[in-house]
Order: structure tokens, then C-alpha cells, then sequence
């Protein structure tokens, strides 16, 4: 089944590579999308027990619902996520080169 969360602190490809590799990495979990436009995480869950899972993944990596608090930490670990993706997403460029 399709879910979709809105989340906080998503700003750019690197938070959307951290979170597509972190969110696929559990198994159940699929076809993991990032709409940064909207802020949205969307993707295939096979059981509704995933979910939470889920959303406590991307609060751990920093990117909390939108309806859950978002302190000084979350966003600091929201800085260090990006940058994991974004060195994430050049070694993912190199090797396809």
C-alpha cells in the first residue's frame, strides 16, 4: 500500500538521498520517493506495522512529521544526513560513470 508523510528539515537532493537509501534498507518498504517541493516522503509499505517504523527512521535521521516537534537536534542531525546523501550521491554518480 501507497503511504505518504510530510516532513520537516528536508532541503535538498543529499536529505533526499539519505532518507530514499535509509527507507528502502527496511525490508517491506519500496519504490521510496522524495517530492522536495512539497515536503513529502512517499512510498510502498507491504504491512501497516512498517509505518511507524518508518516515521521513527526519519526522526532519527532528522526529519520529523510535520505535526511532531523539531528541536535544535533534529536539525542538526538533518544537516549531518544531507551531507551523508550528498557524499551518498556523488559515489552513486562515480560508480554509474
Amino acid at each position: 500500500m501507497k503511504r505518504e508523510i510530510f516532513i520537516q528539515n528536508l532541503k535538498c537532493a543529499g536529505c533526499a538521498g539519505t532518507i530514499i537509501r535509509s527507507l528502502s534498507s527496511i525490508a517491506g518498504i519500496s519504490d521510496v520517493q522524495v517530492d522536495q517541493e512539497n515536503d513529502a516522503v512517499r512510498f510502498n509499505a507491504s504491512e501497516d506495522r512498517l509505518i511507524p517504523l518508518a516515521e521513527e527512521t526519519l526522526a532519527h535521521l532528522g526529519y520529523p512529521k510535520v505535526d511532531d516537534p523539531n528541536s535544535l537536534l533534529l536539525k542538526a542531525k538533518s544537516f549531518v544526513s544531507c551531507a551523508v546523501g550528498r557524499v551518498g550521491n556523488l559515489m552513486e554518480e562515480e560508480t554509474a560513470s
